[in-house]
């Protein structure tokens, strides 16, 4: 498997579009490349709002998605119930590089929060990473629980937008997320919680180098919001220089199951 993508030059550029690029869809742009691709493949996404899931393959690194702002360019969709399987866009290879997109999922969003009159909020990633080496720039990332999956890795996401309400920011990558704008958005037409979390990080040991560092940017809401809560023993998650709006509760954390096992900033 490729790890340098044989430096920084793009091979070649593929384009989508709804009436003029040479794929309609994100999905059919990707599954075009060769597997094992081993050069840096750029996929320019025209202005539009692209219905569909999109996967990133383990056998296909090096590759760029650009869009042409998060304003005009949006993959959106309303997979719901399980992490594993409802997020719009997942990548799973190393040396991913996105710009200028907007991930969406819609499902507690406008649609279908409502199931035989009862409300239902359930999982509903907007994306999910799991490769090594990945990059954000001037994305968004839209949902309402489990927003964005940062599994595991290391990635850098920067001016990115993140709007959620439960654990909208989670797993256990090591990530850092420069001048980025948090929207703890507790309340939609269809959907409320009455007190939001915006990161659950899942750091298992004190051993593991993961964790979520926020650089600059907003943190602001329409409620009551933590900076997070601990999804594993030894959650670790920074914010630094961060504008924090006075939705964010002055206590900042909640230690979840691990309660009376912090000392230090760690939980043992």
């Amino acid at each position: 498997m490729a790890s340098d993508c044989s430096g920084k030059e793009i091979a070649y550029t593929i384009t989508v579009g709804q009436s003029n690029g040479q794929f309609k869809t994100v999905q059919a742009a990707i599954d075009s490349i060769n597997t094992n691709n081993d050069r840096w493949v750029k996929i320019h996404i025209y202005p539009g709002k692209y219905i569909e899931k999109v996967e990133v393959p383990y056998e296909k690194p090096c590759i760029f998605l650009e869009g042409e702002g998060r304003a005009v360019t949006t993959i959106t969709y309303n997979g719901h119930q399980q992490t594993d399987s409802s997020a719009t866009f997942s990548s799973v290879p190393n040396s991913v590089v996105v710009a200028g997109i907007n991930f969406e999922n819609s499902w507690d969003l406008s649609t279908a929060s409502y199931i035989r009159g009862s409300r239902i909020i359930q999982p509903a990633l907007a994306a999910r990473i799991y490769g090594d080496k990945s990059a954000f720039i001037d994305c968004g990332f839209l949902g309402f629980q489990d927003t964005l999956w940062d599994v595991q890795g290391r990635h850098y996401f920067k001016n990115c937008y993140i709007e959620g309400a439960v654990d909208f920011i989670f797993g256990n990558g090591q990530s850092y997320y420069e001048n980025c704008y948090v929207n703890a958005s507790l309340s939609t037409s269809k959907a409320q919680v009455a007190l939001g979390y915006i990161t659950a990080q899942g750091r298992e040991s004190k051993e593991e180098t993961s964790g979520f560092v926020f650089k600059g940017g907003r943190v602001v809401g329409s409620g009551p919001v933590m900076l997070g809560r601990a999804y594993g023993p030894y959650s670790r998650v920074i914010f630094h220089e961060t504008y924090l709006d006075s939705v964010v509760d002055p206590l900042g954390w909640d230690a979840w199951s691990h309660a009376g096992q912090e000392t230090r900033g760690e939980f043992k």
